[in-house]
């Protein structure tokens, strides 16, 4: 039976994803979206849209818009729902096609324990494992502690000594709970020098199964993949072949449908391989293998839910060029990657070098804690992997976007650094690598930038002009002070003075000339000291968003006179991040020593520590738990 309607129960970018491939086939799509998402791209992609009461985890509301809307099929992307096998059997018993593979699958599957069990049944290697702490000994440290019923780096925790042990179980218990309603975790040994390796597989209800060759997604932080690829670097034909029949006899066995991935950890050094897992549904990075394929893995899970036979075999499957994603966060790197809220001043991606956006999001967006932090997924091709890696970090630094911080600038910095270059991407590549977490600039190039916004403020003034608008801007007939314009980056504060000339022309404090060859409301031309500035700027209340040919730096404009502010609390200790707090370990009257967790802060469905700076004693205690806290919120107070 053909799809003529396909309900998504996703939002954000793979909802936008999974509408582009649908439409493309002819397909209707139904989206649903929560208040806070009333106003993203996918909402107005969609034919119909119908609002959630309250959240993307309600089975019973989605499966009620499902049949009024008349929908054919169900969708779910990734996340939420996606891998509920309970969810999966409600749609089928509604004679609504499920995408995705069977609730039994997913069922054994979603249990790492199971899945665990199933792979050694068929001589696929795994990692020694326990899911009893008292045994903890016999797998050796360091141990990795990991969420039975879930991935995605939630209710994961790395242990390197027993007397932590204890604790980090009941923060990943907790996280899990939190993010699959399944506390259970088990424990694994832990190899530090190793590589992420996955391999794409795609089943059909025929028995016929086939994979599309591997990614490799070593480059992590919270144990959350950042930056992928396909091939990898390290893989060559003999190991892919071995790794690819491994995932087929996996997938066999549970007699597999739709698309899935099954995941393994290698050695860096033995590349000997292990299991980790099956995802039995789409990844996030699943476009780097439709770029070296050539096949578009959604519309493969579309024609398999209809009924339809895969109709090719391995042999018909070839493999070209080098693909690499980036997944693009509301994040700080720079302050351990905490997740950051705020607006979306501006969102204009680069459209030379061509690069594929899969986005969510848009100028104007507002980014809550509500949701995980990936604002779009940036996906290049290339013939080589060097070629692959400079055009996407070029489509990065050309692109107009910010109003916050995101990691951007830290993932220009991965691309380009040597040891990117050279393929050494192990898993512990972002402890071990120091980069620039910040758009890499010399500070006199930050200070003419600072000067391309002056003149762009200027040109801003006279075009908003009431009278004399062919009188150029701070021309006069006396000697009057220069103009003045101040901005800050970070803390550093940038003076620019100017005057205008006869010419047109305008002449800093400094003597330098400058020459307005183009303005606009969103962009400006500019020659400062014989060096030509082409910059789109967005002006939003008092910030500055000014593209540089290395990415955007984001000014705030300071008032002429000095505004007295708000003196901070003394001994306050602040919220690194908006989130939510789980949990508060002292109280007042507490000795606390430097180092230790003072509360745990929860957002984007992560668990956070606050440490003591240093020892001391607890003064006061500003918030309670399941208190909502803002960044930069005083949370507690030291003496």
């Amino acid at each position: 039976m053909t799809i003529k309607k396909l309900l998504i129960a996703n939002r954000g970018e793979i909802a936008s994803r999974i509408i582009s491939s649908a439409h493309d086939m002819g397909i209707s799509c139904v989206a649903i979206y929560t208040e806070a998402d009333k106003d993203t791209p996918y909402v107005r992609e969609a034919d119909q849209a119908f609002k959630l009461s309250d959240s993307y985890l309600n089975s019973k509301e989605i499966l009620d818009i499902a049949l009024k809307s008349n929908s054919d099929a169900i969708h779910p992307g990734y996340g939420f729902l996606s891998e509920n096998a309970a969810f999966a059997n409600q749609v089928k018993k509604l004679n609504i096609k499920w995408v995705g593979p069977s609730s039994n699958a997913i069922k054994k599957m979603g249990d790492k324990l199971t899945a665990k069990e199933i792979a050694i049944k068929v001589n696929v290697p795994t990692l020694p494992m326990t899911s009893d702490p008292k045994k903890a000994n016999s797998i050796g440290y360091p141990i990795l502690v990991k969420a039975a019923a879930g991935g995605g780096g939630k209710g994961m925790r790395i242990v390197e000594k027993a007397k932590d042990l204890k604790e980090s179980i009941k923060a990943a218990e907790r996280e899990a709970e939190g993010g699959f309603g399944d506390k259970r975790v088990f424990l694994e040994r832990y190899i530090k020098r190793s590589r992420h390796i996955e391999i794409q597989i795609l089943g059909d209800a025929f028995g016929n199964i086939v994979h599309l060759g591997e990614r490799e997604c070593s480059i992590q932080r919270r144990h959350q993949k950042i930056v992928e690829e396909s091939p990898s670097p390290m893989v060559d034909e003999e190991m892919r072949e071995k790794m690819g029949e491994a995932a087929i006899k996996l997938a066999s066995k549970l007699k597999y449908e739709s698309a899935g991935t099954v995941e393994f950890l290698v050695d860096e050094k033995t590349k000997e391989f292990w299991f980790l897992e099956v995802n039995t549904r789409l990844q996030v990075e699943h476009p780097i293998t439709e770029e070296v394929t050539g096949i578009d893995l959604v519309k493969e899970q579309l024609r398999i839910a209809s009924g339809e036979e895969l109709g090719y075999e391995q042999e018909d499957i070839d493999f070209y060029g080098s693909s690499i994603e980036v997944r693009l966060y509301a994040e700080d790197p720079g302050n351990d990657f905490l997740p950051v809220t705020g607006k979306m001043i501006a969102f204009e991606p680069s459209d030379d070098p061509l690069v594929r956006w899969d986005v969510g999001i848009e100028s104007g967006s507002n980014i809550t804690a509500n949701f995980d932090p990936l604002l779009a997924k940036v996906i290049s091709f290339g013939e080589t992997r060097l070629e692959a890696a400079n055009k996407l970090a070029l489509a990065l630094e050309n692109s107009h976007f910010g109003g916050m911080k995101t990691n951007r600038d830290y993932l220009v910095s991965i691309l380009r650094s040597k040891e990117y270059l050279d393929g050494d991407t192990t898993t512990d590549f972002v402890e071990r690598i120091n980069l620039n977490s910040e758009v890499d600039l010399t500070e006199e190039e930050i200070f003419n930038f600072a000067k391309v916004g002056a003149m762009w403020m200027q040109g801003k003034n006279r075009s908003e002009a009431m009278v004399l608008q062919n009188i150029q801007s701070g021309w006069n007939n006396a000697r009057l002070p220069y103009q003045e314009v101040k901005l800050s980056l970070d803390d550093q504060e940038y003076r620019m003075k100017y005057k205008s000339l006869k010419d047109g022309n305008f002449v800093s404090a400094e003597s330098e000339i400058i020459r307005m060859f183009d303005w606009h409301e969103d962009f400006i031309d500019v020659e400062i000291s014989n060096v030509r500035y082409r910059s789109k700027i967005t002006m939003d209340d008092d910030l500055l968003l000014i593209q540089t040919h290395k990415g955007n730096l984001l000014f705030k404009i300071l008032p002429k006179f000095n505004v007295t502010q708000e003196e901070a609390i003394k001994g306050g200790l602040t919220a690194p991040m908006p989130g939510k707090v789980v949990e508060i370990k002292i109280k007042k009257g507490s000795n606390i020593k430097k180092g230790d967790t003072l509360l745990i802060l929860e957002a984007m469905k992560m668990e956070h520590k606050v440490l003591a700076p240093d020892n001391g004693k607890i003064k006061e205690v500003l918030i309670k738990e399941n208190d909502q806290v803002e960044n930069g919120q005083t949370l507690v107070v030291l003496d």
